[in-house]
């Protein structure tokens, strides 16, 4: 049964993605409620109201679902306690379990590998000894990622040598990690699909994409890929959207390796930074897709209007006092600009860029060009 319109709509978590969010389902005639620990949260200006609490609050988590018909989130870092406390009262989508897996790498390779999906060789570590070990055994130069929380390169650490390894486990800081032997790419990619409860599936294009520091830097949609990766990709995150029962969205990241090889990178139930573009490309945007499949409102068309490309805005851009020269971009047309009301900082993502053109190639060209302009 589909959440009537004009209800309230519960995000925990406020960043730019809820903010996003609350933008779509206010277009729907929906309300919006969060919970976050900073009343200033990048969304807390687009909703009704606003629990200031932290994530572990199960209280607090408890008094959003009460008044909310329909609960989701836009990050990963939510206890259990308190989602918990929120699908007692109230529909949670995605559902408990399903984050439950996502949110810990560790867990999340094993699903993966227990159900069949290609992953690249990794072990689990839960000391420095452990992690050299690791690196020794699957040699070569490796990446360890702390096993929960880190996002955007953070809690991540490249060796190139195994005696690197207990090193980066001690500067990491987590009391567990998981060890990848990195692999030779040809592309990174992500898949993202929507599924309602009524079990209504849709996909948007492939997106391709680069990533700088372990940010993401640029994004094409659609991907400028080979047909059958693109394909693959796609039948992938459909089966793993599927076995998991998502109800609202699933982006799956892939690395398509220099042999030819279609290997999952990690998962994320939420709205994801690489298809921001599609509030361009497509006919229908990640954002509006989410609110309707957690709502269980038929799902939006993902027909590809016009390609676009999206390029990432850090706070290094005002590094100087100065805001960047936004109306230079601008001026272009083609450009649409996206900030997201947070205080620039060094490193922190602040908004983005996306350009449309004839082709998924110039699309980049041009978004590179508007960002060269700030």
């Amino acid at each position: 049964m589909s959440t009537p319109l004009g209800a309230t709509i519960g995000l925990l978590g406020g960043g730019q993605l809820a903010r996003m969010t609350a933008m779509a389902a206010r277009s729907l005639g929906y309300g919006v409620a969060i919970l976050d620990p900073d009343e200033r949260c990048a969304a807390s200006g687009l909703a009704d109201w606003q629990e200031v609490a932290s994530f572990d609050d199960a209280d607090a988590a408890a008094r959003l679902a009460e008044r909310c018909a329909v609960v989701s989130y836009e990050i990963e870092k939510i206890p259990e306690a308190s989602l918990r406390a929120v699908a007692e009262r109230t529909a949670l989508r995605p559902s408990t379990e399903v984050l439950l897996v996502v949110q810990d790498r560790a867990r999340q390779k094993r699903w993966l590998v227990e159900h069949g999906f290609p992953v690249g060789p990794f072990s689990e570590a839960h000391s420095a000894q452990e992690a050299e070990r690791a690196a020794i055994a699957l040699g070569g130069p490796c990446r360890l990622k702390a096993a929960r929380g880190g996002y955007d390169g953070r809690g991540q650490a490249r060796i190139s040598r195994a005696q690197e390894a207990a090193g980066a486990f001690e500067e990491i800081g987590a009391p567990a990690c998981v060890v990848e032997r990195e692999v030779a790419l040809a592309a990174e990619l992500s898949a993202l699909v929507a599924r309602r409860p009524s079990g209504e599936i849709a996909l948007h294009p492939v997106a391709r994409n680069w990533h700088s520091g372990g940010v993401l830097d640029l994004s094409q949609l659609p991907g400028d890929l080979p047909s059958d990766a693109i394909k693959q990709a796609s039948e992938i995150a459909r089966a793993i959207a599927q076995l998991l029962r998502v109800e609202g969205l699933l982006a799956v990241e892939l690395f398509l390796t220099t042999s030819g090889e279609l290997l999952v990178n990690e998962l994320s139930p939420r709205p994801h930074n690489t298809f921001h573009s599609a509030d361009t490309a497509c006919a229908t945007s990640q954002f509006e897709q989410y609110v309707r499949a957690i709502c269980d409102l038929p799902l939006g068309a993902t027909d590809v209007v016009r390609p676009t490309a999206l390029a990432n805005l850090v706070g290094d851009l005002w590094a100087h006092g100065a805001a960047p020269r936004f109306e230079r971009a601008l001026a272009l047309g083609d450009v649409k600009l996206h900030l997201y009301g947070k205080q620039p900082r060094k490193g922190r993502k602040v908004g983005h860029l996306l350009a449309t053109a004839a082709t998924p190639r110039e699309a980049v060209e041009r978004v590179e060009e508007a960002r060269a302009l700030l």
